[in-house]
C-alpha cells in the first residue's frame, strides 16, 4: 500500500470516526439539577405523586411509565411512595415536547464562484423534555428541581421512549438527593 493512500484511508477513518462522535454527542440526554442550599434531604423519607397546575402532562400511558422509572430510582435511594398528605415530599413533574426547524443542505460542484448546484431541505424534529421538581410541603417551598432533554420522542416506539427515560431518570436522580 502506498504512503499517500495510506494517509488517504487514514484521514477518511479520523473523518468517520468524528463525525460518528459528533453525532452521538449530539444526541445525547443533558440532565440539569438544582436545589435550595441549606436544606437537609436527610429529614426526607417519604414522598407523594402531586399534579402540577399548567404544566404539561402526557397520556396516561406515558405518566405511568414516567412515575414508574421515577418510584424505581427513589426507592433505590431510599424513599418510600406513599398517598398521604403527611409526605415529606411532594413530586411533580411535567414534559414539553417542543418542535425545532431542522434544516439539511447537500452541495455539488464548486460552488457559486464555479456555478455549482446545491439543494436546502427542512424537517422538523421533536425535542422531548421532563421537569421533575420536589416539595417540601411544610415549607411550602420547591426543595430540588431537574431537567432531562431528548427523554421522550412521539415518533419513537414505546419500547425506546422507555428506555430513553429510565436511562434519563438514572443520570437525573444520579447525585440525589444531595450531600
Amino acid at each position: 500500500m502506498s504512503r499517500n493512500l495510506r494517509t488517504r484511508t487514514s484521514r477518511a477513518a479520523m473523518a468517520f470516526a468524528v463525525a460518528l462522535l459528533a453525532g452521538g454527542a449530539a444526541l445525547a440526554q443533558d440532565v440539569r439539577t438544582n436545589y435550595m442550599p441549606g436544606t437537609n434531604f436527610a429529614k426526607y423519607h417519604t414522598y407523594k405523586w402531586v399534579m402540577i397546575e399548567r404544566g404539561q402532562h402526557p397520556n396516561q400511558i406515558v405518566d405511568a411509565q414516567i412515575k414508574q422509572s421515577v418510584d424505581s430510582q427513589l426507592a433505590s435511594k431510599g424513599f418510600t411512595k406513599t398517598d398521604s398528605d403527611n409526605a415529606d415530599l411532594y413530586v411533580g413533574y411535567q414534559v414539553s415536547v417542543d418542535q425545532e426547524r431542522q434544516w439539511n443542505g447537500f452541495g455539488m460542484g464548486g460552488g457559486v464562484r464555479w456555478g455549482g448546484m446545491a439543494t436546502a431541505t427542512s424537517s422538523t424534529i421533536s425535542i422531548g423534555s421532563l421537569v421533575l421538581d420536589m416539595y417540601d410541603p411544610a415549607q411550602k417551598q420547591l426543595v430540588w428541581t431537574g431537567t432531562a432533554t431528548k427523554t421522550l420522542d412521539p415518533s419513537k416506539s414505546p419500547e425506546k421512549n422507555q428506555k430513553n427515560l429510565n436511562k434519563a431518570m438514572q443520570k437525573l436522580l444520579k447525585n440525589f438527593p444531595p450531600k
